[in-house]
């Protein structure tokens, strides 16, 4: 697909798809947005000492570079699982000039397929893979996590990823308590995850942007007799 670089509001640059008619972050300032929803609403409300991050959607590598300077700021380590099926080339990253920090680069240059150390707090694994047939159960071990980052293409430009059987693996990957965060708030979408078990809370969105996000948690006390598929 034909990638195009565009200019946001904060100053930040984002990729724009014209097949799609999507960009790969809000117009209103890509790095804002990812900072708000993911950081803020995501990674900061998990309460796991040492937090396991899945990204569905590891794109430019800009919210990982944020999780990585947010564990360094703050000395809590993190491990961070992207799962991706169209990597991005460096040198497209490099042209949006996101960051004078040479580890975005070693974000993108990481092996797939194999976990990495990249710093004292910060563990990588990137895994090619189609979030549409990917279980979580496949992975060995079975992969679980406290905060999914799901920051897919919209529902109308890619209605195959925002469909109950993804969010359902994503529920069942989830440990109780665990958080995913969203930039959609759309009605359907709320409906939709919270008929598979989770809580829904409506956030506000990022300054100047959305009015609205989602956050979705797994409750601590699923019970014991619910279908393996809720679990």
């Amino acid at each position: 697909m034909q990638r195009i670089i565009e200019q946001t509001e904060d100053g930040s640059a984002t990729l724009y798809v014209p097949e799609l008619n999507e960009h790969y972050h809000s117009v209103k300032g890509a790095r804002t947005e990812s900072q708000h929803i993911f950081i803020d609403m995501g990674l900061k409300a998990s309460a796991a000492p040492c937090p396991h991050i899945l990204e569905a959607g590891f794109g430019t590598g800009l919210n990982a570079l944020l999780t990585l300077q947010e564990a360094e700021r703050t000395g809590r380590p993190v491990r961070y699982t992207g799962i991706e099926l169209y990597p991005l080339a460096w040198t497209e990253v490099e042209a949006l000039h996101y960051s004078d920090d040479p580890r975005l680069r070693l974000l993108h240059e990481a092996p797939w397929e194999e976990e990495v150390c990249l710093t004292p707090t910060f563990r990588l694994l990137k895994l090619r893979r189609d979030l549409t047939s990917w279980q979580a159960d496949d992975e060995r071990p079975p992969l679980r996590c406290d905060v999914v980052y799901f920051d897919a293409f919209a529902p109308e430009k890619q209605p195959a990823l925002w469909t109950p059987a993804v969010f359902r693996n994503l529920y069942r990957c989830l440990t109780p308590g665990g958080i995913l965060t969203t930039y959609c708030a759309k009605g359907a979408v709320r409906r939709l995850m919270q008929d598979i078990g989770f809580r829904m809370e409506r956030l506000p969105g990022p300054p100047g942007g959305k009015r609205e996000i989602l956050r979705a948690t797994k409750p601590n006390d699923v019970p014991e007799n619910m279908p393996e598929l809720y679990r």
